[in-house]
């Protein structure tokens, strides 16, 4: 193989793609689309928090997540309600129906995730983690620096 001509980026797109087919037509029976389960991942473990926060822990925009978070309070998984310290901001709260499907999620994404890995060793696996902790990292680190 040769790793100089090789592209990273087309890899993670592929992959992301193929995740978001999965996980979407998996999910579609809930209502929930291939866009908005991450959105419910970060609220089962921060329930309540801001609008805002959910958009930044997620790195996506603030529009973005407004359309997530309308599509997930329709669908009966969420509800706003406005934070009494700052009027104009809402905080997002998980509702019964969000918490029933949470194993259900989960064991799709741990599917997902034994899908991905499945061909690869004990060593390759932790291997992958350390290289894609470090590649999230760099995108980080470079994303502040060009602010």
């Amino acid at each position: 193989m040769n790793v100089k001509h090789q592209s990273v980026g087309r890899y993670i797109s592929v992959l992301y793609r193929r995740a978001q087919a999965y996980i979407g037509s998996q999910m579609k029976s809930y209502d929930i689309g291939s866009g908005q389960y991450s959105f419910l991942i970060i609220l089962y473990e921060k329930d309540g928090i801001s609008q805002e926060e959910l958009a930044a822990q997620l790195l996506i925009d603030k529009g973005t997540t407004a359309r997530a978070v309308d599509k997930l309070e329709k669908a009966g998984y969420v509800v706003r309600k406005k934070n009494p310290e700052d009027r104009r901001a809402y905080n997002i709260f998980l509702t019964d129906k969000a918490n029933e499907i949470k194993p259900i999620l989960f064991r799709l994404l741990g599917s997902w995730t034994d899908i991905l890995i499945q061909d690869l060793s004990e060593q390759e696996r932790e291997l992958l983690y350390i290289v894609l902790e470090k590649m999230v990292k760099s995108t980080v680190l470079h994303t502040k620096s060009n602010k």
